[in-house]
């Protein structure tokens, strides 16, 4: 059974469709209107091995942050709606992750309880056209839309790129192991029954 998503978002401040393909190959189509953030994205992308695509209208004239929020909206229900039943994943993944001199921390559990914790702080306000502090919007609107647990930490670095990056990367690797299928699993993966 193929896990894709399509979710279209229309509001007053952002018109989005979103397409997600949990077993892709990491291919992308991304049109936020932000050059910065289409970048995270497509690492998001290619290192989970999720195909993705997006197309967003967004009031940029305002700022980037409806236009970030409301995708990370789109992406979280996507990911809750492709992954169905959940019967078969492994539900929680991790993921220590470099990028030169930075190390990012990522950890995802797919139960059904939306919480973030986020710990990371930037140099500047903003890195090439979006606003830093979006980034903890946009993972915090991921893990509510999709009802997981997200721990996202920057444990150091000096260079906000690389820190951003480190973190979508992190996020994209553990999420890539918690929606894996296991032959071992009869189910779901719950004392509960139910995730």
């Amino acid at each position: 059974m193929e896990r894709i998503a399509t979710v279209t978002r229309n509001t007053r401040e952002t018109q989005i469709t979103l397409t997600l393909n949990l077993d892709g190959s990491g291919k992308t189509d991304l049109h936020s209107g932000i050059g910065f953030f289409d970048h995270m994205l497509d690492g998001f992308a290619r290192h989970g091995l999720f195909d993705l695509q997006l197309q967003c209208q967004g009031d940029l004239v305002v700022d980037c942050h409806h236009t970030i929020e409301d995708t990370g909206i789109a992406l979280g229900t996507a990911i809750r709606q492709a992954l169905g039943d959940k019967a078969g994943i492994r539900r929680y993944g991790s993921c220590m992750l470099p990028m030169d001199e930075t190390l990012a921390l990522c950890a995802v559990d797919l139960g059904g309880r939306p919480y973030l914790v986020y710990d990371a702080a930037f140099a500047g306000p903003s890195c090439g056209g979006m606003d830093t502090q979006m980034a903890r919007e946009f993972f915090y609107a991921i893990s509510y839309a999709a009802m997981m647990n997200l721990h996202l930490k920057v444990l150091y670095g000096e260079n906000d790129h690389h820190k951003l990056e480190a973190m979508f990367k992190a996020f994209a690797k553990a999420l890539d192991a918690a929606t894996q299928k296991d032959e071992r699993i009869q189910g779901v993966l719950s004392t509960k029954g139910t995730l």
